[in-house]
């Protein structure tokens, strides 16, 4: 039987991996994929793109990798990002304690022998003391049930599960579908390869321009000979950002503006943290949202397709904020054409194209960039079994429901990484999931010390948390936006904000004190002899 079995090869899974076998335990990671990666290895869509700077978005454990690894660019696009992981695969040899091309579809838990049994879609078995579910927080992607789809005789692809071989627009006739972040990134570089590009919006989105640019040497061995300084900074906020501590409401006209360009002109997700009011203060937030939507007219030449493409009804930053590259110049091609689903909504996707109220839209091909389930939906398409057999998914089914992001009530032995109820999609993925990891290592290596084989949240101390959680989003503008952070992208999905909006230091305090005063809501038992 394995002390560890990790579900996902991507970031969390081989830090989990390389931290947990150093401290002796036995350990598997399963993953679908024939290779490490994660959300990489299937998000090459063209234009694909970290929103954190690549210096930044890496892991912290190992100074000389720190070191030794050159990124090419600010922003590090798909290719390179997965090499970086594949060389620590490769450096600390990490591949030989991870199956491939091995899907978990179902894990049960065992009462009896406090142990978890996986089971594999080839019908295999595998038992573990704990189970830790990497299985990621952006990773199950989701298409939209148009009717139709499965009449289209083109190619269709969905940016989340794009081909490994590439795909060729060259002459073609192609939509995407959906403007969100892999949108986003997507449309600038499709355009530059189609005969005719269709997008179709239903939503506008705030998008900040990156800016990317070659990274010099000297910038390079700048950053990393203050990398300590760096990350410590960041195991506080997640992100290195250039915050202030000034209201927008306190500065004149003026000088917002100043702060505005000077940051636009950046680029870059810094941009909205001109001020420390924009995501509590809707007045503020309209001061930014503004100034965006003036960028956008400045940049689109025709209007009526910048209004289109200007967000409304929502404040700047409570959905998503994209970072792009060329996104609104591109509808000033000639080859370029913006469908407004609002005005027009999609009707059916016929066998040789899509179908609105306004007529056909003929195509070769379509691009569904429509996102993923997010949070949940990883762990909801596992058949996942707690006490007395009941069901994960039917657990959570009005929302989910976890004690410091970490755990489940009902679930022994059961981890998530970057799960609801943890700042997981609002920070540098890469700090969430390094404090994870931690604390996950910190917590198994006291239970092997103290003779514990069970650790389970507490129902009360759950509640606690989803309230408190809860009322950290609603002090903010967060639930005002349709966001996918409420699920309001998956039909019938409950809304819920999911993640915590706390700074990530704040969170791992708050961790940190329920490890240190004896795992205080969680409850730890032995097996008898």
């Amino acid at each position: 039987m394995l002390d560890v079995a990790v579900v996902g090869a991507g970031f969390a899974g081989l830090h989990l991996l390389h931290s947990l076998r150093a401290l002796g335990f036995k350990v598997r990671v399963f993953e679908t994929a024939a290779d490490v990666g994660g959300v990489w290895t299937w998000n090459r869509y063209p234009g694909a793109r970290c929103d954190v700077e690549s210096l930044q978005y890496s892991y912290s454990f190992s100074k000389e990798l720190e070191q030794e690894w050159v990124w090419t660019e600010r922003y590090a696009a798909q290719p390179e990002i997965l090499r970086y992981i594949r060389h620590v695969a490769e450096r600390f040899d990490l591949r030989r304690d991870i199956r491939f091309n091995t899907t978990i579809d179902s894990a049960r838990f065992d009462a009896e022998a406090d142990a978890w049994t996986l089971g594999t879609t080839q019908g295999e078995s595998v038992r573990a003391r704990f189970c830790i579910m990497a299985t990621g927080a952006l990773s199950a992607a989701r298409t939209p049930d148009i009717p139709g789809l499965a009449d289209f005789a083109g190619q269709a692809h969905h940016t989340g599960q794009w081909p490994h071989e590439g795909v060729d627009f060259g002459g073609k006739r192609v939509a995407v579908i959906g403007t969100g972040s892999s949108g986003i990134q997507a449309i600038p570089v499709i355009a530059q390869q189609a005969a005719h590009l269709t997008v179709f919006q239903r939503t506008a989105n705030f998008t900040i321009p990156a800016w990317n640019r070659p990274l010099t040497e000297a910038a390079q061995a700048d950053w990393k000979a203050h990398y300590a300084e760096h990350r410590s900074r960041a195991r506080e906020v997640g992100t290195l950002y250039d915050y202030t501590d000034r209201a927008a409401v306190q500065a004149s006209d003026d000088e917002r503006r100043h702060e505005y360009v000077t940051r636009w002109n950046k680029g870059g997700v810094n941009f909205v943290h001109a001020f420390n009011d924009l995501m509590v203060n809707k007045a503020s937030n309209d001061t930014i949202a503004d100034f965006v939507r003036e960028q956008i007219r400045r940049t689109v030449h025709d209007p009526v397709t910048a209004e289109a493409l200007s967000p409304r009804g929502h404040p700047l930053g409570t959905k998503r904020i994209c970072v792009d590259s060329g996104y609104y110049a591109t509808f000033n091609r000639p080859n370029v054409t913006l469908v407004d689903l609002r005005k027009m909504p999609i009707e059916s996707i016929t066998s040789s194209g899509i179908r609105t109220a306004a007529g056909e839209h003929a195509l070769d091909a379509i691009v569904f960039a429509t996102g993923y389930d997010a949070l949940t939906g990883a762990l909801a398409r596992i058949d996942l079994q707690g006490l007395g057999g009941t069901r994960l998914r039917d657990r959570w089914a009005q929302g989910p429901r976890t004690y410091l992001g970490l755990m489940t009530a009902g679930f022994p032995n059961l981890f998530i990484i970057t799960g609801p109820g943890s700042p997981s999609v609002l920070v540098n993925m890469i700090v969430g999931i390094e404090q994870h990891v931690e604390w996950i290592s910190r917590c198994l290596c006291d239970l092997r010390a103290q003779g514990h084989t069970r650790i389970d949240a507490q129902v009360d101390a759950q509640d606690r948390w989803v309230a408190h959680v809860n009322a950290a989003a609603e002090r903010t503008l967060f639930p005002l936006a349709n966001s996918w952070f409420l699920g309001a992208n998956v039909p019938g999905k409950p809304r819920v904000f999911m993640p915590y909006v706390a700074k990530i230091g704040t969170y791992r305090q708050e961790c940190d004190a329920a490890a240190d005063a004896g795992y205080v809501g969680f409850v730890r038992s032995a097996l008898p002899d």
